[in-house]
């Protein structure tokens, strides 16, 4: 086996550092008829034809939202994590998993920069609000953290040194 080879198969196999630890999320179950009115309202105002099949509630620091996941006509999947602010509810993030290649070259390139291997076995594409999207990158038997995240906005990527707040 030549040296660069050795090496790449290393680094893909050795553990991935994970990403500064934040606030811990507790994480309660709720069945999609049992959410509240008001969440269901702004979901489906936002994907009418979407079909929920599955909620959290999420409770970490001083935030309280609902994960809200379903499928599209089309059988795509897709979730929406909507926030409580000031006792009234809002979509702050759209999800869905999309393969590692199909994340836009900078980002792919700027995870590759960063010294990290990493070759995610999940990632997770997640627009925000005020236009920018987070590449959450998944090691393979770490499915309830990613490994890293990168930003990208108005064409600039980075690498995250602390868990994106939703």
């Amino acid at each position: 086996m030549n040296r660069s080879l050795a090496l790449t198969l290393v680094l893909a196999l050795s553990p991935l550092p994970a990403l500064a630890d934040g606030p811990k999320t507790k994480i309660t179950e709720v069945a999609p008829k049992d959410l509240p009115a008001a969440v269901v309202a702004v979901v489906k105002a936002t994907a009418p034809a979407m079909t929920i099949t599955e909620a959290e509630l999420k409770e970490r620091a001083d935030r309280r939202y609902y994960d809200v996941e379903g499928v599209m006509p089309d059988g795509s999947e897709i979730e929406f994590d909507v926030l409580e602010k000031n006792g009234a509810w809002e979509i702050v993030e759209t999800q869905r998993d999309i393969p590692w290649a199909s994340a836009p070259k900078r980002v792919r390139d700027t995870a590759a920069a960063s010294g990290k291997a990493i070759t995610p076995v999940r990632v997770i594409e997640s627009k925000q609000t005020d236009g920018r999207v987070i590449y959450e990158l998944f090691a393979a038997g770490k499915p309830d953290e990613p490994s890293m995240e990168v930003s990208l906005k108005d064409g600039k990527a980075k690498v995250l040194a602390e868990v994106w707040p939703h």
